[in-house]
């Protein structure tokens, strides 16, 4: 028996490498995922893949009521009740100082990690079992700032406040709700933030993060993975309101 052996769950931003492989560990341990994505080819590439019989898709962006509300009911349909729900979905912005930060883009990330998880939560969690899980990712930059990352850091931040307001409020019903907080990973999301980092610091950023972070490297997308997984399934049946830092102690 996995640890989510017929457990239905929501996985947004799954074609991102987080959300895929967080989506591979759901599937390996399993569960029954509906793959939610803004991007269809993306997602199209990605589900062509895995087992037919044990996933759904959705093309929908999560910051749209109409489009979260659609893929909420279609695994409801489905499936049955939710069991678990991973939040994940996200973008990111150029990094530029505040007083010159673009309006439209900040309000693109605002809306995308912060309405957009609002929103999968407000529409799911009416149709989630009570005993269930929510996994929230946030960030590093959810509890610290970055100079020139306005937007992605206060959402961040938000997520977190987000994620301590639905853990009490969910409670009563034995719903966890959780952020999981990657540092540096080694995926492609990274890496082109760190190609930005690195022109406005005037050193490779990718090398200056190996040498501050204690365990001496960046993550893995597969370690974050099996963060979720723990958060997700019933061996974290106490942990609530937390954020589960992935990042070699570079907070500590």
């Amino acid at each position: 028996m996995g640890q989510l052996q017929d457990k239905v769950c929501i996985v947004t931003g799954a074609a991102g490498s987080i959300g895929a492989e967080t989506t591979r560990l759901m599937l390996a341990e399993g569960g029954k995922v509906m793959l939610v994505d803004k991007s269809e080819d993306g997602l199209a590439r990605f589900a062509a893949g895995l087992p037919a019989d044990r996933i759904a898709t959705s093309v929908a962006d999560v910051a749209k009521t109409e489009q979260v509300k659609a893929f909420v009911d279609a695994t409801v349909a489905k499936w049955g009740a939710i069991d678990v729900l991973f939040s994940n979905a996200g973008n990111d912005g150029p990094l530029i100082p505040t007083v010159d930060y673009p309006e439209d883009i900040f309000d693109q990330i605002i809306a995308t990690h912060v309405r957009g998880c609002f929103l999968v939560c407000k529409y799911t969690l009416p149709k989630m079992k009570d005993g269930g899980s929510v996994v929230i990712t946030s960030s590093i930059t959810g509890v610290k700032g970055v100079a020139g990352n306005c937007s992605y850091v206060a959402a961040k931040h938000a997520l977190v406040g987000l994620m301590r307001c639905l853990a009490k409020e969910m409670a009563p019903r034995g719903i966890r709700v959780n952020t999981v907080n990657p540092g540096p990973i080694d995926n492609a999301f990274m890496r082109t933030a760190e190609r930005s980092m690195s022109k406005m610091l005037g050193r490779d950023a990718g090398a200056m993060f190996d040498q501050i972070i204690p365990l001496g490297r960046h993550g893995r997308v597969e370690e974050v993975a099996r963060a979720v997984l723990f958060l997700a399934s019933d061996q974290s049946s106490y942990t609530t309101g937390s954020t589960l830092m992935v990042d070699g102690a570079l907070c500590a």
